[in-house]
């Protein structure tokens, strides 16, 4: 009897260990198939494969370093798995990357993108562009993919102020990543005159203000019991899309939009590309 109680101690851990790997598995899955889904366009688009060998080290290396706190505070928001610390979540945005490298390399090398003779600057340039929004796309894998949870529920009902902004950042990168490296953002600014840009400005605020608050959405924001609406507009609206303008101004300058341009061609090439930007931002509890 004693023996067998035994045996039957030494087994108990076996079955949380196995649900563990398998977790993590899944996990792990879901982190790719998040990171194919979200920079799939990108890594189609010629203009990504360009300047991630022509653009500045210093500036590539500068996006890199900002991905960094960003996939931390999705993994906060927002992760592929449960973190119980600010360790785990450090941890999951290095999974993340890894995963991004990994998934990068192969669906480039299946397209000839990447190749053996090219120089290590140019295929380590076009792997590490690739990897910043697929890394956000594997980040995001669990709320894309799998079921919500309660937890996850419960998690994005009491975020906080702070958290709302970040959130409508992401969204915000999330549909601007896709064509701010193209040359039509550029066109777009030359083509309008300055009255439909302002237009352009108008229907982005009126959109957003929409999108996260009119039109209730399943999974969108709830407007807060009691607050009027100029101060959600003022607080979330209008500061949703400074935010949204900011992210657009590096973007361009990122990509090298910005490069001998004068002010007004920069102010007008942001308000385009915070068009979808804007977009994003407001439907990012919907799609993220």
């Amino acid at each position: 009897m004693t023996v067998d109680t035994g045996r039957a101690e030494a087994t108990l851990p076996d079955r949380p260990v196995y649900e563990d790997n398998r977790s993590f598995l899944v996990g792990l899955a879901r982190a790719f198939a998040g990171a194919l889904i979200f920079s799939l366009p990108m890594l189609m688009t010629m203009e990504m494969w360009w300047i991630g060998f022509t653009m500045a080290s210093w500036r590539l290396v500068l996006l890199l370093v900002l991905l960094i706190p960003l996939l931390v505070g999705l993994s906060v928001v927002s992760g592929f798995k449960s973190t119980a610390s600010l360790r785990d979540d450090i941890a999951d945005a290095f999974v993340a990357i890894a995963v991004a490298v990994v998934m990068s390399v192969v669906i480039l090398g299946i397209f000839k993108v990447l190749s053996v003779d090219m120089p290590a600057r140019e295929v380590i340039g076009k792997i590490a562009l690739q990897s910043f929004p697929a890394a956000i796309g594997a980040m995001l894998a669990r709320d894309q993919l799998g079921e919500k949870s309660s937890e996850s529920m419960q998690r994005q009902t009491a975020m906080t102020y702070p958290q709302e902004l970040f959130l409508m950042g992401v969204g915000a990168l999330f549909l601007g990543l896709n064509v701010a490296p193209t040359e039509e953002m550029v066109l777009l600014s030359y083509m309008m005159d300055p009255w439909r840009e302002i237009a352009l400005l108008l229907l982005s605020l009126v959109l957003m203000h929409a999108f996260v608050y009119a039109v209730e959405f399943p999974g969108g924001s709830k407007p807060p019991g009691g607050v009027g609406f100029w101060s959600l507009f003022l607080r979330f609206t209008v500061v949703g899309y400074v935010i949204v303008l900011a992210i657009c101004l590096y973007l361009l300058w990122t990509f090298g939009r910005t490069d001998g341009t004068g002010l007004a061609e920069i102010i007008s090439a942001t308000v385009v590309l915070g068009f979808p930007c804007a977009i994003g931002a407001a439907a990012a509890r919907l799609i993220l």
